[in-house]
């Protein structure tokens, strides 16, 4: 290796609808720096089915996969034979998609004698802050996506405490679900934001599930079925019904959200008192609606926390996360001999201590 410049790594995403790869570099210092981050989206393919239809989507890596990895070397002026790391996500995912991906990566380790590093998809996301904000342990991350709905203690690579998560449905799934049963079309969740931009939040009471209650979880079904209630109620719905159920349910996550992390804020202080700037990271699909991150923003000032949410394009699926997870990880010394000989994660916890509940690991439609 070059030793005026620090390491690189090739990333692979292919874990839900995203076919992407990113070239990263870590400094000597302990930096990072994203070289290029190609992201091919399979929206178009998926939309007439008003989400991600698996087979569709292992297919699509295929025919996509190849050509992504080969734009973002390209893009980043590196040549496969001078990349240090190849980083590939084994999971938790759609296991079609995950193959694709690791198998990919674990044909260009051979190939190359690179090592290789499988990402835990939820790692990458946990560690995305350290990438664009230089963050240092620990910290609080709240990750919402389609698949996933947790508030995670991160104390170092590979050490991850779950505190709370969803006890049905994750954050993303009920966007996709309230769009549905709304007549929106998908992606749900952008699509929701716009409408309730619109609407009347107030028209609707909605309920805001576990408010109140001292654990850290979630819960989304409840607030799901109250739409369906709501909708159902006033059908045949005009286009300032929709706009008025989309304004009352985003004001019913933003309320509900706020309740729940505020726990793990004041659980955080008591944890780590002299902490002089305790942080909370949010992370995932659902970090990209601006409603709840200014709410976030507003619950951090009150309670003495910074919040850190990475770009709009790091919040979705990418390489890049993955490429850093692997840099991570090799500079901690987590890197396994026998990383060939592993095998692809539908299910994957970032704390497999936790007790198993829905949403500890899980892959919905959409990260």
């Amino acid at each position: 290796m070059d030793k005026r410049r620090g390491l690189l790594a090739l990333g692979i995403e292919t874990s839900c609808d995203e076919t992407a790869a990113a070239v990263v570099e870590m400094l000597p210092s302990g930096e990072g720096r994203i070289l290029s981050s190609v992201v091919l989206s399979q929206v178009a393919e998926h939309a007439a089915f008003g989400g991600v239809v698996p087979e569709i989507a292992a297919r699509a890596h295929v025919e996509a996969l190849d050509g992504i990895i080969a734009a973002a070397l390209a893009d980043a002026g590196t040549p496969l034979a001078a990349v240090d790391l190849i980083a590939a996500t084994a999971g938790p995912g759609l296991i079609g998609g995950l193959i694709v991906g690791l198998m990919t990566g674990k044909a260009i380790a051979a190939a190359t004698g690179k090592p290789l590093v499988p990402v835990n998809h939820l790692e990458g996301h946990a560690l995305t802050a350290r990438l664009t904000d230089g963050l240092d342990f620990p910290y609080l991350l709240l990750l919402v996506s389609g698949g996933h709905t947790q508030i995670v203690l991160v104390e170092g690579v590979g050490r991850y405490t779950r505190w709370g998560t969803t006890i049905d449905d994750a954050l993303g799934e009920a966007f996709d679900k309230t769009a549905k049963l709304i007549g929106l079309p998908y992606p749900g969740g952008p699509n929701v934001e716009k409408a309730a931009a619109r609407g009347d939040a107030r028209r609707f009471d909605l309920p805001r599930p576990l408010k109140g209650e001292k654990r850290p979880d979630f819960s989304f079904s409840g607030l799901k079925t109250a739409v369906r209630q709501a909708a159902t109620a006033v059908a045949p719905l005009s286009a300032g019904d929709v706009d008025d159920i989309a304004a009352s349910f985003q004001r019913a996550i933003v309320e509900t959200l706020r309740d729940r992390v505020a726990i793990s804020l004041e659980r955080f202080h008591a944890a780590f008192p002299g902490l002089a700037a305790p942080a909370l990271v949010v992370a995932g699909g659902v970090a990209a609606n601006k409603a709840i991150r200014a709410a976030l923003e507003g619950l951090c000032r009150d309670n003495g926390f910074r919040l850190v949410a990475p770009p709009l394009e790091l919040c979705t699926d990418n390489g890049a996360m993955i490429a850093w997870a692997g840099l991570e990880r090799l500079r901690a010394g987590l890197v396994a001999d026998d990383a060939a000989g592993f095998t692809p994660r539908s299910r994957w916890p970032l704390d497999e201590q936790a007790t198993p509940l829905i949403g500890a690991g899980r892959r919905g439609a959409k990260a």
